[in-house]
């Protein structure tokens, strides 16, 4: 099985994440931020991870500690669960319709941390959340994953739409990218032999 289970706390936040990649989507999520909740739940459906988050954050500075340092646990699971990558595909993409919303992503599973962002989104907030940590969150997660994560926005007008065509479109590429491919179970996916 691969999986990660993990602990982090610091003065800002106290985080307990648990991840299986060749799950089902099932999913308890508890971050103290109902949109990241709403998300996170949406990724692991759409991924086919099981996951489970409990976070205890500053929440009444604002959501930016929570949403970045979740983004750093779920980076540090999937770095954790994929282990030394050997026969996983290591690549995936998806270009997912949200209603109006149309987002692509793409990612490589490389061992260098990258994210290239090209969300527009037209408001400052969704509900309570701040559309901006949109892009902190997935900073923080492709880093700690040690991936490079392509998002791009090709359509859309709605902010809660776009955002959770982010969500469910990385979800299902990532989904492709951790696989394993029968052909090369035994292989690392690089002709350097290592990721």
């Amino acid at each position: 099985m691969r999986t990660a289970e993990l602990s982090r706390k610091t003065a800002e936040t106290d985080i307990r994440l648990s991840l299986n990649l060749d799950g089902t989507g099932k999913s308890e999520i508890e971050t103290g931020c109902g949109f990241l909740n709403h998300m996170l739940t949406l990724f692991a459906r759409h991924g086919r991870f099981d996951l489970t988050i409990s976070c205890q954050g500053d929440t009444w500075v604002d959501d930016h500690h929570t949403v970045e340092d979740v983004g750093i646990c779920l980076g540090d699971a999937f770095a954790r669960a994929l282990g030394d990558k050997r026969g996983i595909v290591r690549y995936g993409s998806c270009t997912l319709p949200m209603d109006e919303a149309l987002v692509l992503t793409a990612v490589d599973i490389s061992g260098r941390g990258m994210l290239c962002y090209g969300l527009n989104i037209p408001t400052e907030k969704v509900g309570t959340f701040d559309t901006q940590l949109t892009q902190e969150f997935w900073i923080a997660f492709a880093r700690r994953a040690d991936m490079t994560v392509h998002l791009r926005q090709l359509a859309g007008e709605n902010s809660h739409h776009i955002i959770e065509g982010a969500f469910k479109s990385l979800a299902r590429s990532l989904g492709a990218a951790v696989a394993i491919d029968p052909r090369f179970s035994r292989e690392i996916p690089s002709t350097k032999g290592v990721l």
